[in-house]
């Protein structure tokens, strides 16, 4: 019974969140009450040494810092300069409007790292766009839900702040391994975006001439002016980072200054908006630090009733093969990612499925790439797909959630891409940590 017991965790915790109880609170409770039944009030002191470990963890100071970024470029009118520069250039081309809102989604994600904020900006500035120029509204929903979304799987990431630490590895190894894989994924958007509106142009018409456009050299000096900036903040966070001139925490702070001289420098900077982004930040972080400690004395208390070496004697009992085993984790990812968040995600499977991972002679850092991919896939799934949420909180009533869903679907088909691409290549995750660490 002992040995079973750890397992009944997930289910207890499961039909507390469905009861309506908040995920954190859920976890703790589960914890605790396991921990009693299996260590009996000695589990105090395992929970104060989880909770030391937690807030001693100098790791984790990234994550406000990044969260300040991006409540920062939202009060910066980046986003509306970002979009001049880019569209420039993407406006003759089928779906150029939708192709200049992913590498937009792009450039924030490489500057902020903050999943949601970059829908929500990105979805306020080019949805009426679109709209006005006749392009689906499936379309619309896709391209701005998988764009925004890029956060997971491109560096810097919050998300990867969190699970280094979870799976005892390198924050700049997960950085350097996302850095491919996220590209790659992003090239599939734009490749499909591009193809579609060639095959069916009334998906994503071509913008016709207007009078007064710029000239080639004024088209230029527009780009500089208002891309220069965040690709130099961009190479301060990210280029610190894969150079080795600064760890991931060094380089928020960096992004962070960088974030907050932006504003100053495009004259959107006002105290009140300094205020509000503090306020974000906090709320953000207290909600993502609370669920993070609920999951570690979750997994403290699983791992320590025997949770891991009975998971072991299980796959080594049904003589599961190592790409079985692979497989049957990211099958688990994907259902759970249909009803919880990332951070949940996280903080569950990562802490139990890493060491049956290396057990099983997987690279952990290929695998972390894997269930980046896998989380990134849920994020856009119904029926939870917090990207929906985000598109429903900005979109006019006349883009329905049918069109949301339907946009959507061709995206997952393309991260799902993505993942068998990862899957066959391995060397895409592990080429850029194995050169940089023969550098340093």
């Amino acid at each position: 019974m002992e040995a079973v017991l750890p397992f009944l965790m997930l289910p207890a915790a499961f039909v507390l969140m469905f009861l309506g109880v908040q995920v954190m609170f859920a976890m703790m409770i589960t914890a605790v009450l396991f921990g009693l039944v299996t260590f009996g009030d000695k589990v105090v002191h395992q929970f104060i040494e989880k909770i030391d470990d937690l807030s001693s963890n100098f790791v984790f100071a990234a994550v406000p810092l990044f969260v300040f970024m991006g409540a920062m470029l939202e009060k910066s009118g980046i986003a509306d300069r970002l979009f001049e520069a880019i569209h420039i250039w993407t406006r003759r081309l089928p779906g150029g409007l939708a192709l200049a809102t992913v590498l937009m989604c792009i450039i924030f994600a490489a500057s902020s790292g903050v999943i949601g904020a970059t829908e929500s900006v990105v979805g306020l500035l080019t949805i009426p766009i679109m709209l006005r120029y006749g392009y689906s509204k499936a379309l619309i929903s896709g391209t701005i839900c998988a764009g925004g979304s890029l956060g997971t799987i491109i560096p810097p990431s919050v998300v990867v702040v969190v699970m280094g630490p979870l799976a005892d590895l390198s924050v700049g190894d997960l950085m350097y391994g996302m850095l491919f894989p996220g590209l790659i994924m992003a090239l599939f958007y734009l490749a499909y975006i591009l193809v579609l509106c060639v095959i069916r142009p009334e998906m994503g018409p071509r913008i016709p001439p207007e009078p007064g456009e710029p000239s080639f050299g004024a088209k230029l000096k527009i780009s500089s002016v208002n891309l220069l900036p965040p690709v130099f903040m961009i190479f301060a966070v990210l280029g610190s980072i894969l150079l080795g001139w600064a760890s991931p925490t060094e380089a928020a702070a960096i992004g962070a200054l960088c974030a907050v001289l932006l504003t100053v420098l495009y004259g959107q900077f006002t105290l009140r908006g300094l205020g509000e982004a503090l306020v974000k930040t906090l709320t953000i972080t207290a909600m993502i630090m609370g669920v993070l400690l609920a999951g570690t004395l979750f997994t403290g208390v699983f791992i320590g009733g025997g949770g891991i070496n009975t998971a072991n004697m299980l796959i080594q009992e049904m003589q599961l093969s190592p790409w079985t085993l692979l497989f049957l984790m990211l099958f688990i990812i994907f259902l759970v990612g249909f009803f919880l968040d990332w951070i949940s995600i996280v903080l569950i499977f990562i802490p139990i499925f890493t060491p049956l991972i290396k057990a099983a002679g997987f690279d952990p850092v290929w695998f972390c790439i894997l269930f980046l991919i896998m989380i990134q896939t849920s994020y856009l799934t119904p029926p939870m797909a917090p990207a929906i949420f985000y598109l429903r909180a900005v979109a006019p009533p006349v883009i329905t959630i049918s069109d949301m869903y339907r946009g959507v679907m061709p995206f997952i088909l393309l991260q799902a891409l993505t993942l068998v691409v990862v899957m066959i290549w391995p060397a895409v995750v592990t080429w850029l940590p194995s050169v940089l660490l023969q550098l340093r």
